[in-house]
């Protein structure tokens, strides 16, 4: 009778434990199909990156270059009126 007993409890933890690794091998699954669509995500969004980048570069080539001889404009009052 306790060689039963005892062979029950074996089973049921095999049982509980063949469970426990399927949960875990399904949720390993979701787990790596989350990790791919992410990755797609993020190749996507690299893409994205690099054609808004190209764009601006464009858009900066375009641009006519700074006049060499511009003056900075100043605000100042002459020293003389400070006084």
């Amino acid at each position: 009778m306790a060689d039963t007993k005892h062979l029950d409890q074996i089973t049921e933890r095999v049982e509980r434990l063949l469970l426990r690794h399927e949960d875990l091998q399904h949720t390993n699954q979701q787990l790596h199909e989350q990790v791919q669509a992410l990755q797609a995500e993020r190749d996507s969004l690299k893409s994205r990156l690099n054609a808004a980048r190209a764009r601006i570069d464009a858009l900066l080539d375009r641009l006519p270059p700074a006049p060499a001889s511009a003056a900075p404009t100043t605000t100042d009052t002459p020293s003389e009126e400070r006084a």
